[in-house]
């Protein structure tokens, strides 16, 4: 799966509306305008601001690296001042962004003359044309609006109830890792709550929202929905997803019907549509060529691959197919039993066990490609490093822990299960046993324990069924 790094170059271009498109961001900040013009916000340079921000596969870490690498070149190239700041911060008094823009654009001068304020990169000198830069790595910002039929100074009320600043030291707000403010939306005649959520794990999207009707309500105000401004991390719309099916006892699979709930909730599409395949940032950017991943062939291509002269896709990506299509019919035998009436009586058993044999078979599937990949990636190591990597061998993606908890899950699935799919049962333990045989290159001493309980699972299944349709 490849890695995603999102990039938010900040230029101060003033009321201009034109930006360079198609080019790297070093090739943007050579085209930064100057001289610096003066907007709304706070600023300090031509390139104000490039923060890189892990999205997908990709450590915090990382990202730092790539800061640093950034910032090194853009000094190098241009001779300007470069500041590292969030966690590629290399002193405390440096982690925030308002800490090193103070006094802005205008303080530079005299700033710079300061030994503490000597730059991370390039010279400690003005540069009239350009200021200065900060770069480096922080979390995913969610810039989130609730929408309020009231006046703007209730809901500034709210906002400084809710951020974390507060009303200053002696008065800190709930909320924390959240900015806020109230305004008014002349072009939509409401107020507005204003939120940036610094980090979404600390204080979700749902929990702002919740937070903000809870102050709403105490006020008598209405709330009228929400608004995202910009992108949205997956992660952050799915766990306000979870949020809603736990609090209302939903029971929803599918990723598509998740993200509607929630934008149901949150009125999200309240003052324009919300479109998640244009606002989500991993829908924006798919994980891969579709017409070169190995799940999105038609069976008969995959089989073609597999029979193919080499070694990826192996026994590795074929192992994880058979597994993903065993989770796939144990999820199908609970799909058949929920919902119909004769076995209403087993609902909650069977809300409890299909959620995790759905997950399962889409974690097995994406693992068909990732693991052709990685055995890929194996061998040009090998080809590079010769004999020192044959006895190491490629490490397995697919855990046989993971086989036997799904065959254990699909035991308990067919004890519950509708009489009409004993035989589903059958082949569902059967897929998940062909999968374990094929991915235990290493521990081959372990198949036969290994079989011999799958087969004592089944056939424990099969009897229970068919001591219920008796």
């Amino acid at each position: 799966m490849p890695q995603l790094v999102e990039c938010v170059p900040n230029f101060s271009e003033g009321n201009s509306q034109e930006v360079p498109s198609h080019e790297d961001y070093l090739s943007l900040a050579k085209r930064a305008p100057t001289p610096i013009s003066a907007g709304e916000h706070p600023r300090m340079g031509a390139l104000d601001v490039c923060p890189f921000i892990p999205v997908r596969d990709i450590s915090m870490d990382e990202c730092v690296l790539c800061a640093q690498a950034f910032g090194q070149r853009l000094a190098e190239e241009l001779e300007v001042p470069v500041y590292l700041y969030g966690e590629a911060a290399r002193m405390a008094s440096r982690q925030t962004l308002p800490a090193i823009r103070a006094g802005e654009y205008e303080a530079l001068p005299e700033k710079l003359k300061r030994a503490e304020w000597a730059p991370d990169f390039g010279p400690a000198t003005f540069v009239p044309s350009w200021g200065a830069t900060a770069t480096g790595a922080r979390k995913f910002l969610i810039a989130f609006n609730i929408n309020l039929l009231s006046t703007k100074e209730q809901a500034h009320r709210i906002a400084l109830n809710l951020r974390e600043q507060g009303r200053g030291k002696d008065q800190p707000g709930l909320l924390k890792k959240v900015q806020g403010i109230g305004w008014y939306l002349d072009e939509k005649n409401l107020a507005q709550v204003s939120t940036n959520l610094l980090d979404f794990e600390v204080t979700a999207l749902h929990t702002i929202y919740e937070e903000t009707c809870r102050e709403a309500q105490e006020l008598n105000i209405p709330v009228v929905g929400s608004q995202l401004v910009g992108l949205v991390p997956l992660k952050a719309v799915l766990d306000a997803a979870t949020f809603y099916c736990e609090k209302e006892n939903l029971f929803i699979l599918e990723e598509e019907h998740r993200i509607r709930l929630v934008v149901n909730r949150l009125g999200l599409d309240s003052l324009s549509p919300f479109n998640p395949k244009e606002r989500i940032i991993e829908y924006l950017v798919p994980e891969g060529q579709p017409e070169q991943c190995l799940v999105n062939k038609s069976l008969g291509a995959f089989v073609r691959e597999v029979g193919a002269r080499s070694a990826a896709p192996g026994g590795g990506s074929v192992a994880a197919a058979v597994a993903a299509m065993g989770a796939a019919l144990a999820s199908m035998v609970g799909l058949m039993t929920y919902g119909r009436r004769q076995f209403e009586h087993l609902d909650a058993e069977m809300r409890r066990l299909i959620p995790p044999f759905h997950k399962a078979s889409a974690q097995l599937t994406a693992l068909v490609d990732t693991d052709a990949q990685a055995f890929a990636g194996y061998l040009v190591s090998f080809h590079r490093h010769g004999d020192s990597l044959k006895a190491q061998g490629p490490e397995p993606v697919l855990g046989s822990r993971r086989v036997r908890q799904h065959q254990g899950l699909a035991s308990n699935a067919g004890r519950q299960g509708s009489a009409l799919t004993p035989w589903k049962m059958q082949e569902d333990g059967t897929d998940l046993e062909a999968s374990s045989i094929s991915e235990h290159s290493e521990t081959r001493q372990r198949v036969s324990s290994l079989l011999q309980d799958a087969q004592t699972q089944a056939a424990l299944v099969l009897d229970r069924l068919e001591a219920r349709r008796e």
